[in-house]
């Protein structure tokens, strides 16, 4: 058996699935109505659309298969997210890929398999549209064309999820995104009285970067500081861009010492980039901080409004040094 490889933007993409927020979710009739229909249209006992995180394959829909996830290291679609097309195995028994993989010699005793790919904006290929039968067969030039037709469809749905929640520009939850992300995060901190703080960032003449350098230099300053943010906060931290040069980041169950150790790492990062840059400009930011306080705020948008109001106060007093 051969164990499928990683694609050389395997960090990005993983770090893109898991912000769709989709692996372990429930149900959905636009993905179920998608392998239903290529169930019927092929004639295949199995359909599949395949998502494939870090150490498995999961699946976010799927008929005529009882398991809803296998280890990555033995799944098909592995090898398919490695390529741009589709990925056909006529008898898998006869591929030396796959003659001794348990999904081959025990159930659901795959011999046929068929998988595009699925490709969000930017190239990351999550998972796939997949065809599974327990017998060996070929798919001839109009299936194929078929098979590809539904993966597109498959890719326009998750492509609507990204959009929904996603900043296209950074990869960082927009602001739709951000709220709702940080909304479960609140709840969840107000039921075990943890607390939380807020962090909204401006970026410091921002306009000039744009009018000197170009609306395309100004992209790439957003850019890398959403990397600067990515980096410096942990994976269980909500990170946002609202809009514009206005950042978020809010952090959960961190101490007022952690907090000042993160933002002290943000600061180390961020100059180590300008200094790398070396563009004829500096990547600077006001922040306002502000501790979540279930008396006062009763919703995300107020928490957002006293933080905007404390990074106000804040590039005022820097303009003022």
């Amino acid at each position: 058996m051969l164990v499928p490889g990683k694609p050389a933007n395997e960090v990005e993409r993983v770090e893109v699935l898991h912000r769709l927020k989709l692996l372990d979710s429930a149900p959905e009739e636009r993905f179920d109505r998608l392998t239903r229909l290529a169930k019927r249209l092929f004639n295949v006992p199995i359909a599949l659309v395949t998502l494939v995180d870090k150490d498995r394959q999961w699946f976010k829909s799927c008929v005529g298969l009882d398991a809803t996830q296998t280890p990555r290291d033995i799944s098909f679609c592995g090898h398919a997210i490695l390529k741009d097309e589709l990925m056909l195995v006529p008898d898998a028994s006869k591929d030396e890929r796959f003659h001794d993989n348990p999904l081959v010699t025990g159930a659901p005793n795959i011999r046929f398999y068929a998988g595009y790919p699925l490709t969000v904006p930017h190239g990351n290929k999550l998972g796939t549209l997949c065809l599974i039968d327990t017998r060996p067969r070929e798919l001839d030039e109009e299936e194929r064309a078929l098979l590809r037709d539904l993966a597109q469809m498959a890719e326009q749905e998750l492509t609507a999820v990204q959009i929904a929640s996603m900043d296209e520009l950074t990869l960082l939850s927009n602001r739709r995104g951000f709220k709702q992300l940080a909304q479960h995060a609140l709840d969840a901190c107000a039921r075990l009285k943890r607390p939380v703080t807020l962090l909204f960032f401006d970026l410091n003449d921002f306009k000039q970067i744009n009018d000197l350098y170009g609306h395309a230099e100004g992209d790439h300053a957003l850019k890398t500081f959403a990397d600067v943010l990515r980096i410096a906060f942990r994976e269980s931290d909500v990170v946002g861009r609202l809009g514009g040069d206005e950042f978020v980041a809010l952090l959960t169950g961190t101490s007022h010492v952690e907090t000042a150790a993160i933002m002290a790492r943000l600061e180390e990062i961020l100059a180590e980039r300008n200094a790398t840059l070396d563009r004829g400009y500096a990547i600077r930011f006001s922040v306002g901080q502000i501790e979540y306080d279930p008396a006062r705020h009763e919703s995300v948008d107020r928490l957002l409004a006293d933080a905007d109001g404390a990074m106000y106060a804040h590039k005022q007093a820097l303009k003022r040094r």
